[in-house]
């Protein structure tokens, strides 16, 4: 995994081979979602990082307890541990700007966004967005032997993740021109750097359709989604079926009752072939609520 680079490739001492053997046993078990175990595996590495004196590996070990702490929904813990990483990070000589910490106060913003603290939540993913939108105006003309141009695809789709989840959290709390705004830079970027087939591409797409329908712009809304559903379904993207199915509600609020309904009905099949049970009772609430307009406006 990516995260063991930090660890020199020729460390041979038993002491750091055995924290790397802690830290993928703890990566496997968090990813199979035994969150207890991985934070059992990850205080073990905590523990020996620090006899070591192995900045690198106390670095990397808060790090992903934080995620397991995240996953496990212990936002104040996880903000603890996110907090204390970036102090370690930059005690050394890592920079504020640096992907990692941004990533780090990503996160942050994000637990903040969960606990309902709005100024905390704004400011945090307005300093990662800033910060990153002024590091690749920096970068942008530096040559390919100075930063090569994966770094600064990097960098750009950073920028896309925090600007993506920023709308997400501008969304829920109903401030929908500026989570539009922040799709369309979202957007932007995951087509210029990963194409417009790219699976995120097609997610934002129709996440950008869902807050201009919310805004009552539904010909816009229609336009993107339609757009995401063709896409889904040329690259058989896994989440097809929310994609129809919000292109269906789109085209209810549009009183296209017809193409919503077969288009709800084939989000249906595949939510059921898929054993999505969420998604198949909301695709089946949303097909009732088509009934009664379609009633209605009879």
């Amino acid at each position: 995994p990516a995260g063991f680079s930090l660890f020199p490739r020729d460390a041979e001492e038993d002491g750091e081979d055995a924290i790397i053997l802690l830290l993928k046993r703890a990566k496997l078990s968090a990813m199979k979602g035994e969150l207890a175990e991985a934070e059992q595996l990850l205080h073990q590495a905590l523990r020996r990082a620090h006899r070591q004196e192995n900045r690198q590996a106390i670095i990397y070990t808060y790090s992903m307890m934080g995620n397991v702490a995240y996953m496990q929904g212990q936002l104040d813990n996880a903000e603890k541990l996110y907090k204390a990483t970036m102090s370690y990070m930059l005690e050394g000589d890592t920079k504020e700007d640096d992907n990692a910490i941004l990533e780090m106060s990503l996160k942050l913003a994000s637990i903040y966004a969960a606990q309902k603290q709005h100024k905390l939540a704004v400011a945090g993913y307005q300093f990662c967005i800033l910060t990153l939108e002024e590091k690749i105006a920096k970068q942008k003309d530096l040559p390919e032997d100075v930063l090569s141009a994966e770094e600064k695809a990097n960098t750009q789709l950073l920028l896309g993740m925090s600007l993506d989840s920023y709308a997400r959290y501008l969304l829920n709390i109903n401030e929908l021109p500026a989570a539009q705004k922040m799709y369309e830079k979202a957007l932007q970027i995951s087509n210029d750097v990963q194409g417009e087939t790219h699976p995120q591409s097609v997610v934002l797409m129709n996440d950008l359709a869902t807050v201009l329908d919310a805004q009552g712009r539904y010909e816009e809304a229609h336009a993107y989604s339609r757009r995401a559903a063709e896409l889904a379904r040329d690259t058989q993207h896994p989440e097809e079926h929310m994609v129809l199915s919000n292109l269906a509600a789109i085209l209810m609020h549009k009183e296209d009752f017809l193409q919503a309904k077969q288009m709800y009905k084939e989000a249906l099949k595949q939510a059921e072939q898929k054993g999505d049970a969420a998604s198949v009772k909301h695709i089946q609430e949303e097909l009732a609520e088509l009934a009664k307009r379609r009633k209605g406006s009879k």
